[in-house]
């Protein structure tokens, strides 16, 4: 199933949106996350791809807004 949204990340008093794309199974796999669900997932900032996994990491996050939208999408998908 293909989930699409934005969150809204607090930063520097300000809202950063945080647009996403994961996908994810009723199962977890040795190809999601940490053995789990998501088996791809895109995060954008500005319409720059911060984090992108595909079966692996191709770009891991970085900044502290694109990892705690990451960290809500594993509590929510994986």
């Amino acid at each position: 199933m293909v989930r699409k949204g934005v969150i809204g990340i607090p930063q520097d008093g300000r809202m950063t949106a945080c647009s996403y794309t994961v996908k994810h199974y009723e199962e977890g796999s040795v190809f999601g996350i940490d053995g789990g669900r998501i088996s791809k997932l895109a995060i954008k900032i500005d319409g720059k791809t911060t984090c992108c996994y595909d079966r692996g990491w191709d770009c891991e996050p970085e900044d502290d807004a694109t990892k705690a939208a990451l960290a809500i999408l594993i509590m929510e998908y994986n």
